[in-house]
């Protein structure tokens, strides 16, 4: 009888976890930050929480592409998500935010499984007041919220699904539909 899998407890399991699946699919750690924070007052008085942030990078990949991973450890659990971050073209070349938003939408549900909670972020950055709009730097990520049901099928579980998700993430970065979002 094989014994059944540990729960995901502590933050530096759930980090070795997600940096195995990530890098199974072909990315390199580029970068790791860890902070612990204490609230003294308000809602979360008395709470700690230990937060990890994972940078990946394809070292023979484009530099437009990277992989995040935003991990956290609370005093109700583990919590995650996985991010491919894509820098895109300024935000005059995007057209219609509503329709740049459902053609990316459109690009996430054919790749991201459709039972996952896969938020979809386009982030615009206007570097001055005196940088014309047009000229606004854009960021499209596409996520994976870590489902509690990975995080206590343990470690093996949550680099699974990571691995699965890098995969989806390539796939996206190969898909035709992306091509006019990108500024290469």
């Amino acid at each position: 009888m094989s014994a059944s899998p540990r729960p995901l407890l502590t933050l530096e399991p759930l980090i070795e976890a997600v940096r195995s699946g990530v890098e199974e699919g072909g990315w390199t750690l580029s970068g790791l930050q860890k902070t612990t924070s204490h609230q003294f007052e308000g809602r979360w008085a008395g709470d700690s929480t230990r937060s990890a942030y994972l940078f990946f990078h394809r070292a023979e990949g484009a530099d437009w592409a990277s992989v995040e991973a935003f991990l956290d450890e609370t005093s109700r659990g583990l919590t995650g998500n996985l991010a491919l971050v894509v820098d895109a073209i300024e935000l005059g070349g995007l057209g219609e935010i509503p329709r740049a938003l459902s053609d990316l939408a459109g690009l996430s549900a054919q790749v991201m499984p459709p039972s996952a909670r896969a938020p979809l972020t386009l982030r615009l950055h206007l570097p001055s007041t005196l940088t014309p709009v047009d000229n606004a730097e854009t960021e499209i990520r596409f996520k994976l919220k870590l489902p509690g049901a990975s995080l206590s099928a343990g470690a093996a579980g949550v680099t699974v699904l990571v691995a699965d998700t890098v995969r989806r993430f390539n796939t996206l970065l190969q898909e035709q539909g992306l091509r006019p979002f990108l500024d290469t």
